[in-house]
């Protein structure tokens, strides 16, 4: 009898430990909503949640909360999470800014001219899907969830996750759990408009926030016992807020989900709403003061926390750091939704093969090589580790751009060329798959085309054709047209020169690396300049100096490694040309074969993030017994992409100093005062004459200076720049101004 005691009595102590324990330890699920900058706030309360010690067995999201969410759920605290915020660039991320070392030369000079570039497919202009093809956001995410690209299953995450998409033809809310996490979180984060549309397993997926913002009731499903939840949704905005179309449509879309989330707050244990009052969900350059909010928000809910984290008897499993990557082993390449264009291709443009070791950056700037070709709507790239090798098998999905054809559109101003706008027609795949054809028109004061047919080949010679025609009137100094002699019996200073210039070349081009380039060619050029400030004849309507068709051979070595064209932080430029005019008609009798050598070099340094130095040489001659001046080196001016020998010099107008050779440098340091706002000083200096090289004057003191400040906006058409310019030898001053991308 004693014994049936104590064994009952142990029965039903163990029965009654049992139920304690059960009822102690829960299982807590986390919901973060969507809300663009405005999950960062996510950050915050999920440091709070650390620092208490809370397990989480389950963490849901949609739109940014699946981003927070996923990295989180992959084995990131609160805390690193923060950390990796702080570094990002949310301007190249949303705009899709892909680098400029990514780009081709064409590619360059397209991203650098056009302000608008509009799809046009059977006979209509459409607009694009979107603001950004979601590249940067998608290579980001793959760099930050590596450790766990072998995990398919979201559930077999460290902790169990999933995200909520809507599927833009059936309007349903999609949840992801398995599959390619960086895919399916950008999926969930695509904001319409701003990212296009992600196909997954044949859905076209949209942000979840359209649908489903806040998943509380999928995440209770999962088997949670308590919930806490983080909402970063706006409350219905006032007539005085609705000031744009943006703010009206987001209105409109917010009603269903605010009238939700009255529901679905009322479900959620812990309900934590952090003030995103003053906020956008553009708002990421106050990412610090979203992220405090958050923590704050959190703090409030510090009792409830706590009384959770007391609950749970099974603790958090100890936390491994998560080691940053900076070289991956690629052991195979596999390609899949290439139709068009080969794997031969595709391998080209990602610059690197299988079975190499190389540097995570390398492998980023690879995928963005063959981004930035823009022959694809998608380039969907994952990284998995190898079955039988240590390192990863790369896979890429691509999927082939079905339009070929696209109008651009740009605007000018500057004080050469006068106003211009540019409308373009592009067409890819006109004959090969591999050519492009593009074609310029530029009205304005100046009527202007280029023309240019490419057959890309990559690494092998590549083959062009151009065409340009350019025009423009301008006041000079006589010196630079009449000799002495004329100078001394015609007794002018100016001449009010227009200037003619149709210039066609075929040439064949290759690269040695990404960033350099051959070029060999041979070149037609009709170059006619003529005045109406001096008259020859009683009944002529102009004086004509050149009439002339040349003919030449040239080659161009080029290396350009700047991280942008107008404003660089780094990078080193070399730019080399050689003509040899071999024939002429010859207008004025005075031809005979002569070469021109022409060459630039530029290296920009930043001290900072604000302060940068670029300097800049250049150099000229000609070689031969040439008589003709028409082709000389003319420097004066500011801006880009002159024709001919023209080559701009602060201090001076256009064309303001003339001769067979020269010699110049430039020191600019530029500085930005705020986002894309620059202050910049620069002096040049320079020796300019007829065969300075042949007596040594190019080596001495300069005879010519100038110095210039100005400031410069970057805008989506362009730099728009003014600038004080002056010379201490003519004592005058000059303004410039210059509105848009140069062409």
């Amino acid at each position: 009898m004693k014994y049936l005691v104590i064994v009952v009595s142990l029965f039903f102590t163990s029965v009654m430990f049992s139920q304690e324990n059960t009822k102690q330890d829960v299982k807590i699920g986390v919901v973060l909503s969507g809300g663009g900058a405005k999950g960062l706030a996510h950050i915050g309360a999920l440091k709070v949640i650390d620092s208490l010690g809370i397990r989480v067995d389950y963490i849901a999201g949609t739109s940014m909360g699946a981003i927070i969410g996923s990295l989180y759920a992959s084995g990131y605290t609160g805390k690193e999470i923060d950390s990796i915020f702080k570094d990002v660039n949310f301007d190249k991320i949303i705009n899709d800014d892909l680098p400029r070392a990514a780009k081709t030369f064409y590619e360059r000079d397209n991203s650098e001219k056009y302000a608008v570039t509009l799809p046009f497919e059977h006979f209509n202009l459409k607009l694009p899907t979107a603001l950004s093809k979601g590249q940067n956001t998608l290579s980001l995410l793959s760099k930050l969830t590596l450790h766990v690209s072998d995990v398919e299953d979201f559930s077999k995450l460290p902790i169990p996750f999933f995200c909520i998409a809507t599927n833009v033809e059936t309007g349903q809310a999609v949840i992801l759990d398995k599959g390619n996490l960086p895919q399916a979180i950008t999926a969930s984060g695509a904001f319409p408009s701003l990212f296009q549309p992600v196909i997954i397993d044949g859905q076209l997926l949209i942000d979840g926030g359209v649908v489903n913002n806040y998943p509380i009731d999928e995440l209770r499903a999962k088997g949670m016992d308590l919930i806490i939840g983080v909402d970063v949704q706006d409350d219905l905005a006032s007539r005085d807020d609705l000031k744009s179309a943006l703010d009206i449509l987001l209105q409109i879309n917010n009603y269903r989900t605010i009238n939700d989330m009255k529901q679905k707050a009322k479900k959620t244990d812990i309900y934590i709403k952090p003030d995103i009052s003053n906020f956008t969900v553009v708002s990421f350059s106050d990412g610090r003061e979203i992220i405090d909010n958050g923590e704050a928000a959190a703090l409030k809910e510090m009792d409830a926390l706590k009384h959770v984290a007391s609950m749970q008897t099974q603790k958090k499993t100890k936390h491994i750091t998560i080691k940053s990557v900076d070289s991956i082993k690629i052991n195979a390449i596999y390609v899949e939704g290439n139709k068009k264009y080969t794997d031969a291709y595709v391998l080209g443009k990602l610059k690197f093969k299988q079975n190499v070791k190389l540097q995570y950056n390398s492998y980023v700037e690879g995928v963005n090589n063959l981004a930035a070709t823009n022959n694809f709507e998608s380039v969907v790239h994952k990284l998995q580790p190898s079955s039988n090798n240590e390192g990863y098998d790369m896979y890429l999905t691509l999927k082939e751009s079905s339009i070929t054809t696209f109008f651009k559109f740009a605007v000018h101003y500057d004080d050469l060329y006068k106003t211009a706008a540019l409308v373009n027609l592009t067409k890819k795949q006109l004959l090969i798959k591999n050519d492009v054809l593009s074609f310029d028109f530029i009205f304005g004061d100046n009527i202007r085309y280029n023309f240019e047919y490419y057959i890309d080949q990559g690494f092998y010679w590549s083959v062009g054709l151009k065409s340009s025609y350019n025009q423009f009137k301008k006041v000079i100094p006589a010196t630079a047209l009449l000799t002495d002699d004329e100078l001394q019996t015609l007794n002018v200073n100016k001449l009010d020169v227009e200037l003619k210039d149709l210039t066609n070349q075929f040439y064949l081009q290759t690269l040695f690396t990404k960033d350099m380039s051959l070029s060999l060619g041979a070149e037609h050029k009709r170059l006619k300049i003529t005045t109406e400030t001096v008259l020859t004849g009683n009944n002529d309507k102009k004086t004509i100096f050149e009439n002339s068709d040349y003919l030449s051979l040239f080659g161009k070595l080029k290396y350009d490694s700047y991280d942008n064209k107008y404003f660089p932080n780094q990078g080193f430029y070399f730019d080399g040309d050689f003509h040899l005019y071999l024939y002429s008609s010859d207008f004025n009798n005075n031809f005979n074969e002569f070469s021109i050598a022409k060459a630039t070099i530029g290296y920009a340094y930043s001290f900072s993030d604000k302060l940068t130095a670029n300097i800049t040489t250049q150099g000229g001659f000609n070689i031969g017994e040439n008589d003709n001046p028409y082709l000389n080196f003319a420097l004066g001016g500011y801006g880009n992409d002159f024709i001919n020998n023209f080559e701009s010099f602060y201090g001076y107008d256009f064309i303001s100093l003339s001769g067979n050779s020269f010699v110049k440098g430039v020191l600019t340091l530029d500085y930005e005062i705020f986002k894309k706002n620059h202050i910049n000083i620069a002096a040049n200096y320079s020796n300019i004459a007829d065969n300075i090289f042949d007596d040594g004057e190019w080596f001495t003191s300069p005879d010519y200076s100038g110095y210039a400040i100005g400031y410069a906006m970057e805008t989506f058409v362009g730099p728009i720049e003014l600038k004080y310019t002056y010379s201490p030898e003519t004592k005058e001053s000059i303004w410039f101004f210059n509105l848009g991308f140069w062409f």
